[in-house]
């Protein structure tokens, strides 16, 4: 029988897999660190040099412009709303306001609150996690309970009832941020202090008559700073959503300060007419909280010994 020889198959193009390569955001972050300047860093360092227009003047005349590529409304050969100008590229909301103006400034109140909260939450929780996990006893068990207590009040109640008290600021924004968020903080410091402190070097540091002040500074807390900087970079991210949040329910940042949340919540009853106004806000935010988590998983992989080379 003679030998009959079968066509070879083609060879399969691993685009997937090239793609996959180039494209591994939690190894080489440069997309997510690119969106973060573009979206939020850049335009909140220099908001007042980059903004076209004031975010807090408008004008009546110029109310609900579309975006610049947005062409007229005609009907019946009539043109009953103007297209978009390359004065408003992003559009105008209902006082006449330039939407590209507002989003630019609305970074800059998103990036100062993260940094801050995260900051006064983080100085907090990261003290008490120390000395919860390194003296024990009554002083732990209270740390904890109050973790609990903190753990277990929700967010935006807490935000309500202080607004109601207090009243809608800049300052109760941070308040209640960092009220919320040092717990997690202490939670996650005081777990790697349990285990930091039965290790050899701590033990021989007390024989050598070391204070325990000098062995908290020294020698615990340098290997609990990698825990705090990867929580510190995924929480700015929750926080901005959640400052989002407040202020789009009315306990947050007041009016007539651009924020993102509130830009939403101007455009809630403007969806049909004119989805710009809080579509834009929204892209923002989305973008923010997305790259934020990418970079967030990246700096967690580059400091964590056993995730380094995996």
């Amino acid at each position: 029988m003679a030998n009959i020889t079968l066509p070879q198959p083609l060879p399969r193009l691993r685009v997937w897999g090239t793609w996959r390569a180039n494209l591994q955001l939690r190894r080489y972050p440069v997309l997510p660190i690119a969106i973060l300047l573009l979206v939020l860093i850049i335009p909140a360092i220099f908001a007042d040099q980059v903004a076209p227009h004031d975010p807090l003047k408008g004008s009546l005349r110029n109310r609900l412009q579309p975006p610049v590529w947005t062409g007229p409304e005609v009907v019946n050969g009539v043109e009953v709303k103007p297209g978009g100008t390359w004065t408003h590229p992003l559009g105008t909301d209902k006082q006449g306001r330039d939407m590209l103006s507002r989003i630019i400034h609305g970074a800059r109140i998103s990036l100062a609150v993260s940094l801050i909260a995260v900051f006064i939450a983080g100085t907090i929780g990261t003290a008490l996690g120390l000395m919860a996990g390194y003296f024990g006893g009554g002083l732990d068990h209270l740390v904890m309970r109050i973790v609990d207590i903190g753990l277990s009040i929700p967010a935006i109640l807490l935000a309500l009832v202080l607004v109601s008290a207090i009243g809608a600021s800049f300052g109760t924004v941070i308040a209640v941020i960092a009220g919320i968020f040092w717990s997690r903080y202490a939670r996650m410091v005081r777990g790697d202090t349990l285990s930091i402190k039965a290790q050899d070097f701590v033990a021989r540091a007390r024989v050598a008559g070391a204070s325990n002040r000098r062995i908290i500074v020294r020698h615990v807390f340098p290997n609990v700073v990698n825990t705090v900087i990867v929580l510190g970079t995924l929480e700015i991210g929750q926080v901005i959503l959640l400052e989002a949040t407040l202020s789009f329910l009315g306990a947050g940042i007041p009016k007539p300060t651009p924020a993102w949340g509130l830009m939403v919540s101007d455009g809630r009853e403007l969806i049909v007419e004119a989805w710009w106004v809080a579509m834009f806000p929204g892209v923002a935010i989305l973008l923010t909280v997305l790259s934020l988590n990418l970079f967030g998983d990246w700096v967690r992989d580059r400091l964590d010994p056993k995730l380094r080379n995996v």
